[in-house]
């Protein structure tokens, strides 16, 4: 709530954001602010109610692999580490191979395993992986991606903070680690959250569908991106080459810079 002698304020789209920092839910006081927070970015101070996220019923959340034939192995035996929190795990393989489900052995029905080519199309990949989630929500990452059990339990709850809001896609910062340090690329936010029937757009640096109104950016953690200064050398110009003009190059030297406040 903003007070006469306040040295700066934000609306409620702002403060729900920023409430997630601490692990805090915001809830509009009145209908005027749900309103405003529906309708982004209004002239009124937000006023809001701010319980923790944790007391939030969890939603069930998808958690869908992207990743190579070549990566298939490390993914499958990585995959059970988001069984503290996920409703499931659905890995898509990009290879040639019927696309019939595969159960893994031992992990109680948690993982399945499809076949689809990727065919340089990111966007289609992600949104054939959206058609394969039986839950309401599904959060995709690469193979080279992580997050923490806590981060993941904390998914669970801003989706249904999503649900009650008319949120459809979430964004989270994403820590680009190139042979183990922090790159200056950050804190690329990352719409990997997203409800199932939300599609992607885009050949390369694909990005959700939607209106941004139905979107939020929550820092409640960060995705970890594992990379090698190798692969980031090759990686731009390969982008650049499915789609001209697309593919980032400048991101290239971000990468390869470590991390600065400056």
């Amino acid at each position: 709530m903003a007070h006469a002698d306040d040295p700066f304020g934000c609306d409620i789209y702002t403060m729900r954001t920023i409430a997630t920092r601490f692990g805090l839910a915001a809830k509009p006081a009145n209908a005027m602010q749900d309103e405003e927070l529906r309708n982004p970015h209004g002239t009124l101070a937000a006023d809001a109610d701010l319980v923790s996220l944790l007391t939030l019923a969890p939603t069930a959340v998808a958690v869908g692999i992207l990743c190579s034939e070549r990566e298939a192995g490390f993914v499958l035996e990585t995959a059970a580490r988001h069984s503290s929190w996920a409703a499931e795990v659905v890995v898509l393989v990009d290879r040639a191979a019927a696309p019939a489900e595969v159960r893994q052995d031992g992990d109680n029905g948690l993982v399945r395993v499809f076949s689809r080519r990727l065919n340089g199309d990111f966007a289609s990949q992600r949104n054939a992986l959206q058609a394969l989630c039986r839950s309401p929500w599904i959060f995709q990452l690469d193979a080279d991606e992580d997050v923490s059990p806590e981060l993941g339990d904390s998914l669970t709850r801003l989706a249904t903070l999503a649900d009650r809001q008319g949120v459809v896609s979430i964004g989270l910062p994403r820590k680009n680690l190139v042979d183990g340090h922090l790159s200056d690329l950050y804190p690329d936010v990352q719409y990997r959250l997203n409800r199932c029937d939300v599609s992607y757009e885009g050949i390369v640096h694909e990005r959700p569908e939607r209106a941004w109104q139905s979107s939020f950016i929550a820092l409640s953690g960060a995705i970890e991106h594992n990379l090698t200064a190798r692969h980031v050398a090759r990686r731009s110009n390969v982008y650049e080459t499915l789609q001209p003009g697309g593919g980032r190059l400048f991101e290239r030297d971000a990468l390869e810079r470590p991390f600065s406040l400056l």
